[in-house]
């Protein structure tokens, strides 16, 4: 991957092809009506190969040299040429932001992406959890992230190229960072750190020497028997027990602050050069800016294949002639397998949009008199609730020779001055008939409840939510029949509520209060597990609590363990203890001892790592195997530690990790602030 700045410069010369010119302003013209909000997006067209270096480096042009964006090219390359995947685009988040079309893409491929890579911009520029790194900037509201991922390539291509620093050194130190790169507090705003706070070191020197000098030794005396490691031990003593005060997530930023580098030679910690710092800080940085992709992947996969069809598909924006291919390629999007987060993503979103949907006209029509939540199901017909429901035939359908209908039209849903204008040709409504429309009229013309996928949503409703919305109906009976009340719907009102859903949720939140049990039972989910009596898995349930588990397990602190500096002063010695925050999954030891071995380089003296682990007695096992059930397993708590030589790990008393059990709820590793 030595092609960085050649790569960087042919990427420049590279512009949107000009028979694509239309598909990028019209679809941004189609998602600005559409309510959609982007950020500034610049196309370009690059090749086969071009496409599988930018997705190794993240989707951007410049990263710092490293040996894992090699790997990662080789892998993607792989994976086309022999896993049958094929990357269309890739977009990065940044103002403006960059999308690179793959130039060997169909017409019908490209005008997919392309409206695909505007509702990506769109969540990146309104999404709360993307403005977690955006207001920790200087310029608030900048991402300007391919101009920090320069820099920080540039700056680490120079301690590289440095006679004075030895390239390999700087290659494996951030081999040690990249260990920690998911062990930061994504839930904070991000900030660079760069003071310390803590111990004052120098505070602690001007004690020690005030202690030195009131025994009135000798300066050789001092040299000999006081030595550095016992003058670290001392300085140790003096550090708060509660160091930090509270655990702290971040364990990027508290190593960079507080850690030292490994002395082989001198077989103790001594302070980290300031390249080693600058590139923990670097490290730190771009995992912040990663974690809202990380944490979002569900949500934008489905937003985007979401608006991607409803502009391809429901807006025609995909020409007669280019449908079939395009159906052909959303088919292959969704159908991928394995948990795929633009299936799940898609139907979540679409069940946000139907839900609202229903109960705005549940609302409307239990205020009509005589119907109640106890005899809803008896009085009103679903099927001419339905049929009332259906767009108008002026909204429906729009061509240059039905214009004139309408006029009769509601203005809340036309665009008077637009209509006028294509009076005369222009806009051109045979191809764009959504310019003659406002955002109401397009969510009146793409009603949800009344698509043909979705006609069985509003019968479908149960009488325990018929009940749950009955009740706190204080002005019932305001209509006089149930025209009347289909009448004052709010035909956006699913729409509005899929916008505020996408500025405030992550996947953890939007998972947590959208995958209901009838979500579950309508698209077939289910959990399913590895029995030890058996040997094999087998469906486990599927019930909502269930599932939502499994699929939540999977999305806090990005899929991966909890860990958090609670001691930085451990055994008062200035060894690091971490904790790993235990949620009923456990740590893969092996992995953890090799991390623990990272982190010592980081930390410059031993650390220790508690956790909780599952142990199943063998006799239990095959006593479970003749009785046709799964043995219990005990939890037990462990000390891993890590010297610098040796990994040891010894059993703990419960009460030394009992805080570290989540309560209750298995994937409950959620701080409470943004539960709400």
């Amino acid at each position: 991957m030595s092609k960085r700045n050649s790569n960087a410069d042919r990427f420049r010369k590279q512009a949107i092809a000009s028979d694509l010119e239309e598909p990028v302003d019209e679809a941004r013209n189609l998602a600005e009506t559409l309510g959609l909000e982007p950020y500034p997006v610049k196309y370009w067209i690059i090749d086969y190969d071009e496409m599988n270096e930018l997705i190794a480096y993240g989707g951007f042009q410049s990263r710092y040299p490293h040996w894992r964006w090699g790997m990662q090219y080789d892998k993607q390359q792989k994976q086309g040429q022999y896993g049958g995947g094929k990357a269309f685009e890739i977009v990065n988040n940044d103002n403006p932001a960059h999308a690179f079309l793959q130039e060997s893409n169909t017409v019908a491929d490209q005008k997919a992406v392309i409206t695909h890579v505007e509702a990506h911009s769109d969540f990146f520029a309104n999404n709360e959890w993307f403005g977690m790194f955006t207001r920790g900037q200087a310029d608030e509201g900048q991402v300007n992230a391919a101009a920090m991922l320069e820099r920080h390539a540039r700056a680490i291509d120079e301690y590289m190229s440095d006679p004075e620093i030895d390239r390999a050194e700087v290659e494996k130190w951030i081999d040690h960072c990249l260990s920690l790169e998911d062990n930061i507090d994504q839930h904070q705003v991000f900030s660079r750190r760069l003071d310390v706070d803590g111990p004052a070191g120098e505070a602690i020197d001007e004690d020690l020497a005030e202690k030195l000098d009131d025994l009135d030794l000798s300066e050789e005396v001092k040299g000999e028997v006081f030595n550095e490691e016992w003058v670290e031990k001392l300085e140790g003593e003096d550090i708060a027990a509660n160091f930090p005060e509270e655990p702290q997530k971040d364990v990027l930023a508290f190593v960079r602050e507080h850690g030292k580098q490994y002395d082989e030679d001198a077989g103790r910690g001594v302070e980290m050069e300031e390249w080693q710092r600058d590139i923990l800080d670097m490290m730190r940085a771009e995992a912040y800016y990663f974690a809202a992709q990380k944490m979002t992947k569900v949500m934008n996969e489905g937003w985007a294949a979401y608006w991607e069809s409803t502009m391809m598909t429901d807006e025609s924006f995909a020409g007669d002639d280019e449908f079939l291919n395009y159906a052909d390629h959303m088919a292959k999007v969704l159908a991928s397998g394995g948990l795929n987060p633009y299936s799940l993503g898609m139907e979540l979103w679409e069940y946000v949009e139907n839900t609202t949907n229903r109960r705005e006209v549940l609302e409307h029509l239990l205020r009509v008199e005589g119907v109640s939540w106890r005899n809803f199901t008896d009085v009103v017909d679903v099927d001419e609730v339905l049929e009332t429901l259906e767009p108008p035939t002026a909204i429906e359908t729009i061509t240059p020779e039905t214009l004139d209908a309408l006029e009769d039209v509601p203005d809340e849903w036309v665009d008077r001055d637009a209509l006028e204008r294509a009076r005369d040709g222009e806009p051109d409504v045979s191809k764009y008939p959504w310019k003659v429309l406002t955002y109401e009229g397009l969510a009146r013309r793409h009603y949800s409840l009344v698509k043909r996928q979705h006609r069985g949503f509003l019968s479908r409703v149960n009488q325990n939510e018929l009940e749950r919305i009955g009740r706190y109906l204080f002005d019932d009976a305001r209509y006089s029949s149930v025209e009347e009340a289909l009448a004052d719907v709010d035909f956006a009102a699913g729409w509005d509520r899929m916008f505020d859903v996408r500025e405030s949720h992550n996947d953890v939140t939007f998972l947590d209060e959208f995958l209901t049990q009838e979500f579950i039972t309508e698209n077939n989910y289910f959990t399913y597990e590895h029995s030890q009596a058996t040997g094999q898995f087998h469906v486990a349930s599927d019930a909502a609590a269930d599932v939502k588990k499994k699929l939540l397990l999977q999305f806090t602190n990005f899929g991966k363990p909890t860990i958090a500096v609670y001691d930085g002063n451990y055994n008062n010695a200035n060894e690091l203890l971490l904790g790993h925050q235990y949620n009923g999954v456990m740590l893969d030891l092996g992995q953890a001892k090799e991390t623990l071995k990272r982190v010592f380089e980081l930390w410059g003296r031993p650390v220790n790592l508690l956790t909780i682990v599952k142990e199943v007695d063998e006799h239990d096992i095959e006593v479970a195997k003749r009785r046709n059930r799964e043995p219990e397993p005990e939890e037990r708590g462990k000390l891993i530690r890590y010297d610098g030589e040796t990994v040891t790990i010894e059993d703990v008393p419960w009460e030394e990790v009992d805080h570290l059990a989540a309560d209750d709820v298995d994937y409950d590793t959620k701080p409470d602030e943004w539960l709400a």
